[in-house]
């Protein structure tokens, strides 16, 4: 779904863009809310069910949503899709380092990961444009109903999965102790504070080019068939920035400017996109924007950890992560509205932030650790 989503959701579904962000707004709240429940669901009883739980929802949510264009039933299937989300958090990465460690293979983890998002981004390179094909010919509930296909196959192959023997079993904290940790760290430790405000802040302007790029193409009259490979586009711009950090490094002379360049490129890209009507140049401002500001996720997740004892890492992991979500709770409904009075001024004012952002950061190249 990619690809059409938002023409799904403002065409069948009838809603406005606003109600669209609107209703991620009611999706991020629900992930907040239900990460610590049904992370105990997975401890209580194991990886394996949880995944299966996890796909059953998908399932559910994509019958919802295809059963009627209603903004009330979008929001019951936004909460199952969320639940389904919070089911499948964590579960699927510690049943697979669960398996290495059984198996004496712990030490291929980082090799497996890499892999598991490799194939995860080049499926969406694949599932992108023919989603798009789908709906210029059959409509545009299509592909999202086609999506119960493939889930049924996932839901066969979670139930054929055997779970580890002896499964090492997490202390899940409450939402209260991890907040309370989670704030004692932060306060304490200056460098982490910097490397996670320029995170969450280029990381949430970011996030709005998945919801506005497609009304963008559509306002410069580009038809629906080609947004999956715009989609396409920047994913592979992603997948091609995220193997070749070093290598960036090396060009741009240090971490420091890869850091600063790929948020002042996502800034200028926002606002070439909120100037231009041109398909081409649309479609390059949207790759090279997109694509930058979307892989410096791991960069910095990597060098957070270099600061975060094992001992704490997951709670101050689970912090970050937090705070990200509520952000985004909070400015979805803000710049729906924004959308609503203009979409080009909206896209540019994201633009001004980002850039702004990118000359506050204090983030140094000692900082950068590797």
């Amino acid at each position: 779904m990619g690809g059409v989503l938002v023409p799904f959701l403002t065409d069948w579904g009838k809603i406005s863009l606003n109600q669209v962000l609107l209703l991620q707004s009611w999706f991020m709240f629900w992930i907040f809310a239900l990460e610590v429940p049904t992370g105990v669901i997975a401890d209580r009883f194991g990886r394996k069910w949880s995944i299966v739980a996890s796909v059953i929802c998908l399932i559910t949510a994509v019958f919802i949503y295809t059963s009627k264009p209603s903004f009330t039933v979008f929001m019951l299937a936004e909460f199952v899709w969320a639940l389904a989300g919070s089911l499948q958090s964590g579960a699927e990465e510690a049943l697979i380092y669960d398996t290495l460690e059984e198996k004496g293979e712990s030490g291929k983890s980082k090799k497996i990961f890499g892999r598991m998002e490799s194939m995860d981004m080049a499926g969406l390179m694949i599932a992108a444009p023919l989603g798009s094909l789908i709906a210029a010919h059959f409509g545009l509930r299509v592909p999202m109903l086609a999506m119960v296909l493939p889930l049924t196959i996932a839901l066969l192959i979670a139930c054929a999965l055997e779970e580890p023997v002896s499964l090492h079993k997490e202390t899940r904290k409450n939402y209260f102790e991890i907040l309370k940790n989670g704030t004692r760290f932060f306060r304490e430790h200056r460098v982490l504070k910097i490397l996670a405000f320029d995170m969450i802040s280029i990381g949430s302007i970011t996030y709005f080019w998945v919801w506005l790029y497609q009304p963008l193409l559509r306002g410069a009259g580009l038809n629906i068939a080609y947004f999956g490979l715009a989609h396409a586009a920047l994913v592979a711009i992603q997948i091609l920035v995220m193997n070749n950090f070093e290598r960036l490094e090396n060009i741009l002379g240090s971490k420091k400017n890869l850091i600063f360049f790929t948020a002042l490129a996502t800034g200028v890209m926002l606002i070439l996109a909120g100037l231009t009507t041109s398909i081409p140049l649309l479609l390059i401002a949207i790759t090279i924007g997109a694509g930058l500001g979307l892989a410096r996720r791991p960069l910095f997740i990597n060098y957070m950890n270099k600061y975060i004892p094992s001992q704490e890492r997951a709670t101050v992991l689970s912090s970050i992560s937090m705070i990200r979500t509520f952000m985004l709770v909070v400015l979805n409904p803000i710049v729906g509205q924004m959308v609503n009075w203009s979409l080009h001024f909206t896209t540019m004012t994201l633009g001004a932030l980002a850039i702004l952002f990118a000359f506050i950061s204090k983030v140094e190249e000692d900082h950068l650790i590797d």
